[in-house]
């Protein structure tokens, strides 16, 4: 299970902060956000190495895209497609609110169970195919605080949600102009779960737990406005988060 944070604040100027850990069996090799895909080069994405897909990606336009699975959906099946290619077809489009339309007309039952956001500056969409769901549906992720696991959008049935939305919305925001991380990366690196059994870092003795961890930060259109990618790749409370090079500064939707 995945964990997305996600802050909102369209009145800042970094109105998209997001953290991500990657939860996955310790053997499915992957490489590092990078423009893998010779037909997309405009997508900067980390790439599952088994299905060519990613979790996690952005565009030169800033769009932002991840997937995560739902409860009982961990890995492939041979009769379904990957979840990753999602991510990929998303960052085809150039803003948010038209990748969250196209994204929302895809047959759930192609694929296994799935949560996906979708993100730029301006807009922020949150989809899901439920099981036995013969639509997706589509949310709109409102401003504040919001936590994505394997089920709903800050379910509070969710041990890793009950135990760690207090604390997200408690502590004091990022600041990317600043490379202030710290009180986010501390709760994504944490493994003591605040009393749950069920920590945002997580460790196991049967070939599963968090691989990567990654940082991201939109900011407002102005002139040089540059997004920013820090991606740790491994566990946060033993890795160091390092810069992923975007290139040129990203054109934001809102100079459109």
């Amino acid at each position: 299970m995945c964990t997305l944070v996600l802050l909102r604040r369209s009145d800042n100027d970094w109105p998209l902060i997001l953290a991500a850990n990657r939860d996955e069996m310790l053997n499915r090799p992957s490489l590092a956000p990078a423009r893998h895909w010779q037909d997309r080069p405009e997508v900067i994405a980390g790439k599952d190495k088994l299905s060519g897909g990613s979790w996690l990606g952005i565009n030169d336009h800033g769009v932002v895209a991840a997937i995560l699975n739902r409860t009982g959906s961990l890995g492939p099946v041979a009769d379904k497609r990957s979840r990753g290619e999602l991510v990929l077809e998303a960052l085809d489009h150039a803003d948010a609110r038209d990748a969250a339309e196209a994204l929302g007309d895809v047959d759930p039952n192609a694929y296994r169970t799935f949560n996906l956001v979708i993100t730029d500056n301006r807009d922020a969409y949150w989809l899901a195919a439920r099981d036995g769901s013969k639509r997706i549906t589509v949310e709109s992720i409102p401003e504040g605080i919001s936590i994505f696991t394997s089920q709903d959008r800050n379910d509070p049935t969710k041990p890793r949600v009950a135990a760690y939305l207090p604390l997200f919305e408690a502590a004091a925001a990022p600041d990317p102009k600043s490379s202030d991380w710290s009180e986010w990366t501390r709760l994504m690196a944490d493994r003591t779960g605040a009393a749950y059994d069920e920590p945002m870092c997580i460790v196991s003795d049967y070939g599963y737990g968090t691989v990567s961890s990654s940082l991201i930060a939109l900011p407002q259109s102005a002139p040089g406005a540059a997004a920013q990618w820090r991606f740790a790749a491994g566990r946060p409370d033993i890795t160091e988060y390092n810069a992923i090079d975007l290139g040129e500064p990203i054109t934001a939707v809102l100079d459109s």
